[in-house]
């Protein structure tokens, strides 16, 4: 099983469309998909899992039942899933983690990703909507800083794409299918 995982409105469905062809309702506005939806990709389970963070129309309430759902998704499936794919908003994401950093608080998104790799689930971070980031290289290595990979493992565990336009996709797609087949050097060991 390959899990999809992001904050609302990231494009995790988009990105899946991309990947798959497969049909899965996306929008303009976040929390289009408030339930997992699977979808089979050369006879791999996908789940597009809800976004975590604020969602159009629904009160706060209902947007944590929805992220605690995700974490007891996550953990009483964690054997079964191969791969993980934490999607996140390029242009948006270093606003908004520097926004929790100065509340004092770990970044939702931070906070996901060092919770897949505790579980030891392979992860790789699609970095989304590039079409949008003016400097990408540094947009980059912010991001591996804030989620604690070296400088390294930029290229094994960051993968830039836009799936609105279909840029990267291809490169995503062989990472994938890479760590499934055993053949990318890929760590789920947290670094230190």
């Amino acid at each position: 099983m390959i899990i999809f995982v992001g904050r609302s409105n990231v494009g995790k469905s988009t990105l899946i469309f991309a990947l798959t062809g497969k049909w899965v309702r996306r929008g303009k506005r976040p929390g289009v998909t408030r339930k997992s939806v699977e979808v089979t990709w050369r006879n791999k389970t996908v789940v597009d899992m809800p976004g975590f963070g604020f969602m159009s129309g629904v009160p706060k309430a209902k947007q944590e039942k929805i992220k605690d759902e995700i974490v007891r998704f996550i953990e009483d499936n964690a054997e079964d899933i191969e791969l993980a794919v934490l999607v996140v908003d390029g242009k948006a994401a270093p606003e908004i983690i520097e926004r929790w950093e100065k509340r004092g608080e770990i970044p939702i998104d931070v906070e996901f990703f060092e919770f897949l790799r505790d579980l030891e689930i392979p992860t790789l971070v699609a970095v989304n909507k590039t079409d949008k980031v003016k400097n990408l290289k540094r947009t980059l290595t912010y991001l591996a800083e804030k989620f604690g990979v070296p400088y390294s493992q930029i290229d094994e565990i960051f993968i830039p794409v836009s799936a609105k336009f279909g840029k990267n996709v291809d490169l995503l797609a062989k990472k994938i299918w890479e760590i499934l087949e055993g053949k990318a050097p890929h760590s789920t060991s947290k670094t230190t």
